[in-house]
């Protein structure tokens, strides 16, 4: 099933419950690019392998494009968080739950982003999903646990395989390049680490955008009263609108996330950042195709930690990345108790 775009404006027009669902959906877009989008671009900064503005401006782009291929080659993640919980057959508490939900994940994200540490909106959002579904089903009769054994083999992909893949990949560059003259290696690193920040980005974009995106359809179909939507494809207008969305929450808000992982936690060289970059795209791309969704933050946060350590531990501010783990850890219960609050709080209020 899709949705066209003039069908999409006509029901926003018409149906506050709609209007009020894709505001808080976009919300929750836009957080993510302040929050989360600014982990791809991080490395390619702190290096200076790019400026700012224009790394920001390449993330945008290569998170559409990352989004528009992917969804072609496979749509698994977004059907993962479809699918993942059920919110009930009453399609009215069904849309004040997801509703709430989004409300809570705001919440949570705006307060790490303020503190300046990395959250994971990927586990913000389920873990919010998850606590809504909890309370407006009075159990745990709404969570599926076919599709949440996933988030659970993608917290361990997207930490242990990001560590160990940052450690190798920094190590083997290092071996190839061993006797070549600095000079020679330094221009060549810098277009692989612009190229390794694209592809960052575009993997950002087949990960997280997709998530985002299933949620904005979930959204919107419950808000129409059509909660036995199983199967949906996503339109061509939904993806840019997503990608400029994140693309925006990049712009007004990245660089105190890019200064927390590409600056304070590790000092890397452009081949040390290249690894971090090219390590956790390709354990991205190993979860996308395999319909895991995984954190973009923990895998390209835990790739530096693998590109630091390989140097020595001490290399590694183990205070930012002990901030970071703390982080993780209360996501879950953190969030996902905030989520169920919240939709206790919109039953009585609405």
């Amino acid at each position: 099933m899709s949705v066209s775009l003039s069908d999409f404006m006509i029901q926003v027009t018409h149906s506050p419950l709609i209007a009020m669902t894709v505001l808080l959906t976009l919300g929750v877009i836009l957080v993510n690019g302040w929050t989360d989008a600014p982990n791809a671009i991080a490395t390619c900064v702190s290096t200076r392998a790019m400026p700012p503005a224009q790394a920001i401006l390449m993330a945008a782009a290569f998170n559409f494009l990352g989004v528009l291929v992917m969804t072609m080659i496979s749509n698994k993640v977004a059907m993962t968080i479809y699918n993942m919980v059920d919110f009930g057959d009453n399609s009215g508490d069904a849309s004040l739950a997801l509703c709430a939900a989004l409300f809570a994940i705001v919440i949570w994200a705006t307060v790490a982003w303020k503190f300046g540490i990395p959250t994971s909106e990927s586990h913000a959002l389920i873990a919010g999903l998850s606590g809504a579904a909890i309370a407006i089903n009075g159990g745990f009769n709404g969570i599926n646990p076919a599709e949440w054994s996933k988030v659970l083999i993608g917290l361990g992909l997207s930490s242990v395989l990001g560590f160990l893949s940052g450690f190798l990949f920094v190590r083997l560059i290092e071996l190839i390049c061993r006797g070549m003259s600095r000079s020679r290696t330094l221009r060549f690193f810098q277009g692989a680490q612009i190229a390794g920040g694209a592809s960052m980005a575009f993997m950002h974009g087949a990960q997280d955008g997709q998530k985002f995106m299933s949620v904005f359809l979930l959204g919107f179909f419950l808000a129409q009263g059509r909660a036995d939507v199983s199967q949906f494809a996503i339109p061509l207008w939904l993806m840019v609108l997503c990608s400029a969305v994140m693309g925006l929450g990049t712009s007004i808000g990245g660089y105190r996330i890019i200064k927390a992982v590409g600056l304070d936690m590790v000092k890397l060289q452009m081949y040390q950042g290249f690894a971090a970059d090219a390590a956790a795209a390709g354990c991205l791309l190993l979860s996308s195709l395999t319909g895991i969704p995984v954190s973009t933050t923990h895998t390209k946060t835990t790739a530096i930690m693998g590109v630091g350590a390989s140097k020595r531990l001490r290399a590694v501010d183990w205070s930012i990345v002990r901030e970071m783990v703390v982080t993780w850890v209360l996501t879950f219960p953190g969030c996902g108790l905030l989520g169920f609050v919240m939709v206790k709080l919109f039953l009585v209020i609405f």
